[in-house]
């Protein structure tokens, strides 16, 4: 096995189990090919972890182990998927919903590696070097979880970073239909597991759909933004409401959508769809004096980076900014950010900003995060990425 040192002090963030080490932190190092497994040692050949290692990307090393004695194989990877089976069974009390987060990458000690369980398919993405260099094994101990198969999606722009091509298609188990049913919060979805966004639903969103479904006022009307397939417009159509305006750029999307409204038994005047530009579409309405009761605000990343968390906080800050305006007294908002370089902090004050600039009282009642099946590693902050916030407009 191959021996990668760090520079002098950069072992710091392995002693607190972060599993990352940039390209800047590592000193001298025996050449190895991407994906391979190493040593990670101190500057004065320390043991401190196995990781696998990135020639490409700015992340040089991630953590697979950080007990020398482990194996990087087959049975490595059951074992952590076994874990994260079980870690899942607690958190649910063993009532396991029929769509869920089965790894969750670092946080699940095996970065890189996604794994969605929809009604028996397990769908995945491998997003670095060392998790598509163990595909099959990976594929192997998902098998016992995912009796109908397990299909790639690994599609995702992370790839690029690692100087990987896109792959995509099934690895295992039987011949698939085009979507897989299955059931959420009382209501019912398709997964797009071959094309529908990161493994074809936004599972994080689970335990939020539901809060929104609880919160909806009966008769209410609610304009659903960055709608996707409808989740959020029919939590609330579920939770009482009279009409649900859902806008998305998407005709694709919005074509799944109109297709779960009619799965759950509403209706075109209940359930209705625009295809704007959301921005443009707020806008237009406030331009046109509409208004509304409860809006949904769950917009695709603006910031990867931190480079970029400046601009990211304009748009999310025009963004609320809009919506407040269009929300009648005691309107409720639901707003949201998957961006991870938004941190908490700055969404509030985001948040804050764009009711100062709106002139309105604006409370907030709670704060929302990823669904459970989503846990974050405390030495990996990274790992909580969606943040949320449910207030009134007093």
């Amino acid at each position: 096995m191959k021996d990668v040192f760090l520079k002098p002090g950069k072992e710091r963030s392995l002693l607190r189990r972060h599993p990352w080490i940039f390209s800047g932190a590592v000193g001298r190092a025996e050449a190895a090919d991407d994906g391979e497994t190493v040593r990670i040692l101190s500057s004065r050949g320390e043991f401190l972890a196995l990781g696998c290692r990135s020639n490409s990307s700015a992340i040089a090393l991630r953590v697979w182990s950080f007990d020398e004695n482990e194996t990087i194989d087959g049975s490595f990877f059951k074992r952590r998927i076994d874990a994260a089976y079980a870690l899942r069974q607690r958190i649910f009390n063993g009532a396991l919903p029929e769509a869920f987060r089965l790894v969750y990458a670092e946080s699940d000690g095996l970065p890189g590696v996604i794994a969605d369980i929809y009604a028996g398919l397990a769908v995945i993405q491998l997003s670095t070097a060392g998790a598509d260099r163990f595909r099959e094994e990976i594929a192997k101990a998902l098998l016992p979880y995912a009796p109908r198969g397990v299909y790639e999606r690994s599609d995702v722009d992370g790839r690029k970073r690692e100087n990987l091509p896109p792959v995509t298609g099934g690895l295992r188990g039987e011949e698939l239909p085009e979507k897989i049913d299955f059931n959420e919060n009382g209501l019912r979805f398709q997964c797009d597991f071959r094309q529908g966004h990161k493994t074809g639903f936004y599972l994080d969103q689970r335990l939020n759909r539901a809060v929104v479904a609880a919160e909806t006022p009966a008769n209410a009307e609610v304009l659903n933004c960055f709608c996707y397939t409808g989740g959020f417009g029919l939590a609330a159509l579920r939770g009482g409401a009279k009409t649900v305006v859902n806008v998305d750029s998407s005709e694709q999307a919005l074509a799944q959508a109109k297709v779960h409204a009619k799965l759950n038994g509403f209706s075109e005047e209940q359930f209705k769809t625009e295809c704007a530009d959301v921005f443009q579409y707020l806008r237009s309405c406030r331009d046109a004096g509409k208004s509304f009761d409860m809006i949904v605000l769950d917009p695709p990343k603006f910031a990867d980076t931190v480079a970029r968390r400046e601009k990211a906080a304009r748009g999310y800050k025009d963004l609320n900014l809009l919506a407040m305006k269009l929300l009648r007294p005691g309107g409720k908002l639901f707003t949201f950010s998957c961006s991870g370089a938004m941190d908490d902090d700055l969404f509030g004050k985001v948040i804050a900003a764009a009711a100062l600039d709106a002139k309105a009282d604006f409370r907030i009642v709670q704060k929302l995060m990823q669904g459970p099946d989503h846990p974050a590693s405390a030495a990996f902050p990274e790992g909580h990425y969606l943040k949320g916030i449910y207030g009134i407009k007093c």
